[in-house]
């Protein structure tokens, strides 16, 4: 992972010395809030339902077990004992008094870890595949150009103020996992004919209010043009974004109203002038940035083979545990492990204080000490020995973070919801801990096979509900909560945006109405390979509705 220089040190600890003023005078009444709020969202910190909440980055989901570590003490310290990690591969603390949050953020330094940029209408964190560097369907790791995006986006001056935030995600293999075309700008790494590294570039994605799946707008990129093309495509939207409706401010509005062939013309035009100037990465430059992420010197470990087939054997748990969350790595003898947050009945995305600093002893003794966030709001341990699967698994049990169950129906994505959030309509929390519970049984969820639920409490869709298999959207509706149903959706390399199903359901029908969905599903799919997804491409919505609904969607 990269690591700070003199600069980036000074940096950081004067902006958390600035800020430490700005509470200051808050606290003391010289700043009124309306003043003060743009300088805390400069910092991370959001003023929610009950609290002030602080968001703290994770550059590109990548940590080190020195820093998750950091992260227990300041939910320790700070907060009530445990952090929640979001979409965005970011963790957010949701009750530090404000007086506090200097001291959190100096903390936060000390191990080169910061919350600026992840809020406010700038570039926010750059995010990328968390199976970088490991993958075996991999062309090239997307890491070190997502760092060179966050240097380069880093308090820049021209695009500190953009119309709306910004969202850039890299991914360097066949299957996104990125979720590349629901983002402002999506990069996708490729090799040309002539094994030149470059990016096919996607524009104008998004979800919320209104939810767009962006357009490719460049095949191939060359690597060296990354940064000039980048910025002709946000100064581009810096100059023609809408600024008068915050609603219809982002990119993808632009992309929509411009049409997607005309905003490339004028990128074009931009990047002509742009690409010869300081802005072109010599190789120099991206060579010692990669070198950051040099993968660990994986031995061969060939005994693990053996050793899983006989744990696997002697152990039904664990072998569902490897079934469901180890994943191939490009080394035959490792893999890449997935620790599932959302515990049957748990909170999705929450770990406690304890959990976190388990994973951190976890990674330093068999993981090469690192750890990845994804945007499904899980942990992950990139380069694990097959051999030292059965301890991990085993130290992954007492802390209560052995559940079998990534890519699964109870594996659901959820925002903070009215729990939390000011935003919000409705909760997301207390429904996804219902269809948990509702789908608790392992062999239950083994037959689904795999479904993607997703949850959010409004429509910003930060629970990102749009490209959910199954997505829940939480309205408000005469003073009550209703969850609006989409079926369909989709964030990897087919994406597609969910389509609703009908009328929205109660709180306390809601979970009813995920079983009908789901039982209606293994009714008519044509055998257990054909997953939920595949089945509703194949047949639409038709025979959900009637299922929902009986003779009113079918006169619909």
């Amino acid at each position: 992972m990269y690591r700070y220089d003199e600069f980036d040190h000074a940096f950081v600890n004067d902006r958390v010395a600035q800020f430490r003023d700005q509470v200051a005078r808050r606290l003391s009444g010289e700043l009124a809030e309306d003043a003060f709020k743009p300088l805390r969202l400069m910092n991370g910190v959001y003023l929610q339902l009950h609290a002030y909440m602080l968001r703290v980055a994770i550059p590109y989901g990548t940590l080190n077990s020195r820093q998750l570590r950091m992260l227990a003490h300041i939910a320790r310290k700070y907060d009530r004992g445990y952090g929640h990690f979001t979409t965005r591969q970011n963790i957010q603390f949701n009750w530090p008094a404000l007086s506090e949050i200097p001291d959190a953020l100096a903390d936060l330094a000390s191990v080169e870890m910061h919350a600026i940029q992840t809020s406010g209408n700038c570039i926010r964190n750059v995010t990328a595949d968390h199976f970088a560097g490991a993958a075996a369907d991999e062309v090239a790791d997307p890491r070190p150009y997502a760092e060179i995006l966050r240097q380069w986006s880093s308090v820049h001056p021209e695009f500190s103020y953009l119309p709306r935030k910004f969202k850039i995600a890299v991914t360097g293999a066949e299957r996104d996992r990125a979720a590349i075309q629901v983002h402002d700008i999506g990069l996708h790494l490729k090799k040309n004919d002539k094994g030149e590294t470059g990016f096919a570039v996607y524009v104008g994605g998004g979800q919320g209010r209104t939810p767009m799946i962006a357009k490719k707008i460049r095949d191939f990129l060359p690597e060296e043009d990354l940064l000039s093309y980048t910025t002709a495509i946000v100064r581009v939207y810096n100059l023609h974004g809408r600024r008068d409706n915050k609603y219809k401010a982002r990119i993808k509005i632009l992309v929509h109203e411009t049409g997607a062939e005309e905003l490339a013309r004028q990128v074009e035009v931009e990047f002509a002038e742009l690409k010869n100037t300081e802005l072109k990465l010599p190789d120099a430059d991206i060579q010692a940035i990669t070198s950051y992420f040099a993968p660990p010197a994986l031995e061969p470990r060939a005994e693990g083979w053996a050793n899983l087939a006989q744990w696997k054997k002697a152990d039904s748990d664990f072998a569902r545990w490897v079934h469901q969350n180890v994943q191939p790595h490009k080394h035959p003898d490792y893999g890449m492990v997935t620790i599932s947050l959302k515990p049957i009945g748990g909170i999705p995305g929450d770990a406690t204080d304890e959990q976190m600093e388990a994973v951190a002893d976890i990674a330093e003794e068999y993981a090469f000490d690192e750890i990845r966030v994804s945007h499904e709001q899980n942990l992950i341990l990139p380069h694990v020995a097959l051999a030292d699967l059965e301890p991990i698994y085993r130290a992954l049990v007492a802390t209560g973070l052995a559940t079998a169950n990534a890519g699964l129906i109870t594996d659901i994505i959820a925002c903070p919801g009215l729990d939390y959030c000011a935003l919000a309509n409705a909760r997301s929390i207390p429904v996804a801990q219902e269809i948990s519970n509702r789908f608790a049984s392992a062999d239950r969820q083994a037959e689904i096979g795999e479904l993607k639920i997703k949850i959010s409490g409004c429509i910003n869709a930060c629970g990102h509900h749009h490209v959910g298999h199954i997505g829940l959207l939480g309205v408000e509706k005469k003073g009550e909560e209703l969850y609006q149903i989409t079926l369909g959706g989709s964030g990897d390399e087919n994406t597609s945006i969910g389509e609703i199903i009908g009328r929205g359901f109660e709180p306390e029908k809601v979970t009813d109405a995920i079983e009908v969905i789901v039982d209606t599903y293994l009714g008519l799919r044509l055998d257990q390979s054909e997953n939920f997804l595949a089945a509703y491409r194949r047949v639409g919505p038709q025979p959900f509705k009637h299922a929902l609904y009986g003779n009113a969607a079918a006169a619909a």
